[in-house]
């Protein structure tokens, strides 16, 4: 108290409370009359004094004094004038035949320290901080100290469970580059020709590659190594997969080709057989697609004016004539469906009533798009401009992140990390970017790709992990960095042991 100044409560506030938890009732009034100089509103006056009787009323109902407690019911809260109908509701529990009915009904913990302590919760709301310190106030200053902390970490990508007891404040919190998958933990070079997309599981436990070769190939995730092993090839895809998309239960997934490819494949992931081959006409272009959340619909279109909806056999539900669609996603409304169109803009669908607005107008081709999981923000790329943040229930352009060489190549980028801090996108400079949501210069640039990385994909559960797919014939997988000892969380040892191990295996050869 010396050192800040700051009284933990002003005298009458601590006789107050002293008398609160005591349930002394007409010595905590006497008190409130004194506070009341104090204070910047009668309203609150007249609101503390009311949870006082409710409580005091609910006492002597629960010690069988039940004219007393009548009598505070007519003669002290009701003449207050304030809250009728909870006035209505307490004289109900005169009727309540035993204390523990009326513990049940009133949703009470009874007489005592615990009921108390939380009215006194409740009373301190009403008084200035200066008269009575808030509850667990240091606690609280402590706590959001260390979620700024956190925040202003560049790389923080766990979720730390146990609040204060999970951190030391005797230390500024930050994470080591080290823990953030900046580093190749695999290779996968199945594919014979240029890798166009890649994308994981909605439960993280598969990677699914589509490549020019013609093929899909997935992959299973082993979650404890997450080490990745082949799990099944899906072939025939003549005009090559340049897009895919997992039906919310993972069940199914959606391969959609280049442009000139006018089919769209539906696979039954886990028995690796085509449910549906749909194709309209040989004049579509069917390059994108998205579920609607209900798993049961989805919907596609291309740059040829076609945007159809459709169910699990490709039968046609709806179409909107002539809208030239570059890339789509349902929203979890199971209404709206957003797709970015050749007059570099994103417009919201809706099937239902037929109706359409403008969300994002851009002043460059929108070449994709994706949006967060709670539907708040869209990540674009744009022809030669790069990625974008868009807010898309304020339509505003929140962010451009600096960096990535972005032509006029089809390029995806995804959100990540816990909680979707952070940005990844491929780029035609043969890097992986990837940036924190709140700045806009890259925190890490991943080498090793040696042509245009095509699409990059965040595992939704793993935060650890990310995989690339380029046009270099490989898809690599990102972690963090090998042989970590939670012990060494900078890595010193893990990096003698790799330079020894390196120094060995040069005398060896």
């Amino acid at each position: 108290m010396q050192e800040s100044g700051c009284k933990l409560d002003h005298p009458s506030a601590t006789k107050f409370r002293n008398h609160v938890i005591e349930g002394d009732w007409d010595q905590a009034e006497s008190d409130l009359n004194e506070l009341k100089a104090l204070m910047h509103s009668h309203a609150a006056v007249v609101r503390m004094k009311f949870l006082l009787l409710q409580q005091k009323y609910l006492e002597y109902l629960e010690d069988g004094k039940v004219l007393e407690a009548l009598q505070v019911l007519r003669a002290e809260l009701t003449p207050l004038k304030y809250n009728t109908e909870r006035i209505h509701i307490l004289s109900g529990y005169l009727m309540c035949s035993h204390a523990e009915d009326l513990r049940l009904k009133a949703e009470w913990e009874g007489k005592g320290l615990a009921s108390r302590t939380k009215l006194l919760d409740k009373l301190q709301t009403y008084l200035p901080p200066s008269v009575m310190l808030p509850p667990r106030r240091l606690h609280t200053l402590l706590r959001q100290a260390v979620e700024l902390q956190r925040e202003r970490c560049l790389y923080h990508n766990t979720k730390l469970d146990g609040g204060l007891d999970s951190v030391s404040l005797l230390l500024d919190h930050a994470c080591s580059r080290k823990q953030f998958p900046c580093y190749t933990q695999q290779i996968l070079t199945e594919h014979c020709n240029e890798v166009w997309f890649c994308k994981f599981s909605n439960d993280g436990t598969k990677l699914a590659t589509g490549s020019k070769d013609t093929t899909i190939i997935l992959w299973q995730v082993d979650t404890e190594t997450q080490q990745l092993k082949l799990m099944k090839t899906l072939e025939g895809h003549a005009y090559g997969v340049s897009y895919l998309v997992w039906s919310p239960d993972d069940a199914y997934l959606i391969a959609c080709g280049p442009d000139d490819c006018s089919e769209l494949w539906l696979w039954n992931v886990q028995t690796g057989e085509l449910r549906t081959k749909m194709s309209q006409s040989h004049e579509d272009s069917l390059t994108c697609a998205a579920w609607n959340p209900d798993g049961k619909r989805f919907v596609t279109g291309g740059q040829r004016g076609q945007f159809y909806q459709c169910d699990l056999d490709g039968n046609l539900l709806d179409s909107w004539e002539g809208v030239r669609v570059q890339c789509l996603c349902c929203l979890g409304d199971s209404r709206t469906v957003l797709a970015s169109d050749t007059h570099q803009r994103v417009r919201g669908y809706n099937f239902e009533d037929l109706t359409d607005r403008n969300i994002v107008q851009e002043d460059h081709p929108i070449m994709s798009f994706t949006v967060s999981r709670n539907g708040r923000l869209a990540l674009l790329n744009v022809a030669t401009q790069g990625v974008h943040l868009w807010d898309l229930q304020d339509r505003v352009l929140v962010r451009k992140y600096q960096g990535v060489t972005q032509g006029f190549y089809t390029i995806h980028s995804c959100f990540g990390g816990h909680n979707e801090d952070f940005i990844a996108s491929g780029s035609e400079d043969h890097k992986v970017y990837i940036w924190h949501r709140r700045s806009e210069l890259p925190i890490a640039e991943l080498t090793g790709h040696n042509r245009t990385v095509n699409c990059v994909s965040w595992n939704p559960v793993l935060p650890g992990l990310l995989a690339s797919a380029s046009d270099d014939g490989t898809v690599r997988i990102w972690g963090p960095a090998p042989f970590l000892d939670p012990q060494d969380p900078e890595g010193i040892g893990a990096a003698a042991w790799t330079a020894d191990a390196l120094q060995r295996g040069c005398e060896r050869h």
